[in-house]
């Protein structure tokens, strides 16, 4: 087992990850404009709450709609404590973020085990309600959360120049660790079960596999890790309204993400992040107001379901495993066979 484990570091991936990290590390440097950065904030928040959904709507194959219900429990309680409870102060804040993560998961784990008996459209439809439960409770505690006035958040001493570099950090080391996170899950027991239970669950149960105990798993993972992104988005913005914070826009965007990139691969929801938010931010700061930005949301899903059933990272992987084929030459039924598993394998 820990040869296999080993052989999993291959140098390309020990690459890969170094570039990724040099990369989230220089980019507030390269490009230290104000507007840039936040947009590197927004892209790192939503391509880590993609990854997030994608462990339970990719790996296991189950819809969740309503991964904006987590990210509304993130952000009010890292308000709740800040505004209320007066914890942290300054970069110490940030510190609560992961805790918030791990208590969120907590939380939703006995629900989650009651959704997770449901499948298909019955359990989207209860996640999706979950998002409106939390935005209604959040409209109703006003002792906690101000009601329809919002709550605000004591901005940080941080200086004006750089102000939003601290929170790109934070965002982008959580990014980070959720990469991290979704590699160690995809290359070891729990990932197979996963993939086992999205094939054909009924089957995988009966050979042996702990269904209930992996889709818990990937349910409280992904609720935990989108609430932590959303604590921290809270804390950037200083103000929390329940239409902001349980968005069902939001739940919708790192579905779309997923399947642009490639749902259930790694780096897929990374790749469809990077290539839609920044022109999210730009249609929503031209046509914010009218939600004329929507109808584009719905023209590039259409696009991608008709031209991109995979998604663009698995696509790429096969159109360049094609020309490696072609290039090698004719091969065995044996060397062919192995070539299709392996591509069959990373697509997913």
């Amino acid at each position: 087992m820990t040869a296999v484990r080993a052989s999993r570091l291959r140098p390309s991936g020990l690459a890969q990850a170094a570039v990724f990290v040099v990369v989230l590390v220089v980019l507030p440097i390269a490009f230290p404009a104000q507007w840039l950065v936040n947009l590197f904030i927004f892209t790192a928040m939503f391509a880590g709450a993609a990854m997030a959904w994608n462990l339970i709507g990719g790996n296991a194959g189950y819809p969740a709609l309503g991964n904006g219900g987590f990210f509304g429990v993130g952000a009010y309680a890292m308000a709740i404590l800040t505004t209320h409870l007066g914890v942290g102060g300054g970069y110490w804040t940030f510190a609560w973020v992961i805790p918030i993560g791990i208590g969120t998961a907590i939380v939703f784990a006995p629900i989650g085990r009651l959704l997770l008996r449901t499948r298909a459209a019955v359990f989207a439809i209860l996640t999706i309600t979950l998002l409106f439960i939390g935005q209604t409770l959040a409209y109703n505690l006003a002792s906690l959360t101000q009601g329809s006035l919002g709550i605000t958040i004591p901005s940080p001493p941080f200086p004006p120049a750089s102000y939003d570099q601290p929170f790109y950090y934070a965002m982008a080391a959580l990014l980070a660790l959720t990469v991290l996170f979704c590699w160690a899950v995809r290359n070891s027991k729990v990932g197979l079960a996963l993939n086992a239970v999205r094939d054909d669950e009924d089957r995988a149960r009966g050979l042996g596999v702990q269904t209930e105990m992996v889709k818990l798993f990937a349910f409280c993972s992904s609720a935990g890790l989108t609430a932590a992104f959303g604590a921290i988005w809270a804390y950037y913005v200083s103000f929390v309204f329940p239409g902001f914070a349980f968005d069902p826009i939001l739940s919708l965007s790192v579905i779309l993400f997923a399947f642009l990139g490639g749902v259930g691969s790694l780096w897929g929801p990374l790749v469809g992040a990077l290539l839609i938010v920044p022109v999210q931010q730009y249609l929503a700061f031209r046509f914010g107001a009218s939600h004329l930005y929507l109808i584009a949301y719905a023209a590039v899903f259409l696009i991608v379901i008709y031209l991109l059933p995979n998604g663009i990272v698995p696509s790429g992987r096969q159109y360049l495993t094609k020309v490696w084929r072609l290039r090698s030459g004719p091969t065995t039924p044996d060397a062919a066979l192995l070539v299709s598993n392996v591509t069959a394998r990373d697509s997913r």
